[in-house]
């Protein structure tokens, strides 16, 4: 069975340790480990933790690349971000979310999952991004949280 690409953002991360999110966010991380999955990051992901407590700025250090995929911030992803903003998906202050987007839309991946309810895995916003990454020839991107990704294991 092929393993599937989660692209994960900063939200997965802090959501380890997080009494709201740990459970899961817990059991998505066991998949990583049981070789089911592979986490695509990006250094948006790097940039964002940068400010982050020890424990989470760290995490993802405790995983060789055997697990991860890293995927640079590229200038096509940077144009794709700045026209969800232009098309107000959301606002400029989510450039980065935004660029999360883009990064997964661009690299193809399965899935991408967040914890972020408002600017992400949200019906308006996922279908306002779709809907600019089709006018602009890419492809609907899967946008779920990890309760999804972790009972039942598919998308």
């Amino acid at each position: 069975m092929k393993q599937q690409r989660i692209y994960i953002d900063t939200s997965i991360v802090g959501g380890f340790f997080d009494k709201e999110f740990e459970k899961e966010t817990k059991m998505l991380f066991q998949r990583l480990e049981d070789k089911e999955v592979i986490f695509v990051i990006s250094e948006v992901l790097s940039d964002e933790l940068m400010d982050a407590p020890e424990r989470v700025r760290t995490l993802l250090e405790n995983y060789n690349d055997e697990y991860l995929e890293k995927v640079p911030l590229t200038d096509e992803a940077k144009v794709l971000a700045d026209k969800y903003i232009a098309e107000d998906v959301v606002g400029r202050t989510s450039l980065d979310d935004c660029r999360h987007i883009a990064l997964a839309t661009i690299n193809k991946v399965d899935v991408l999952a967040s914890w972020n309810f408002k600017h992400i895995v949200n019906l308006a916003r996922i279908k306002g991004f779709n809907a600019v990454n089709l006018k602009n020839d890419y492809f609907s991107l899967e946008i779920r949280n990890p309760k999804d990704l972790v009972y039942g294991k598919d998308i």
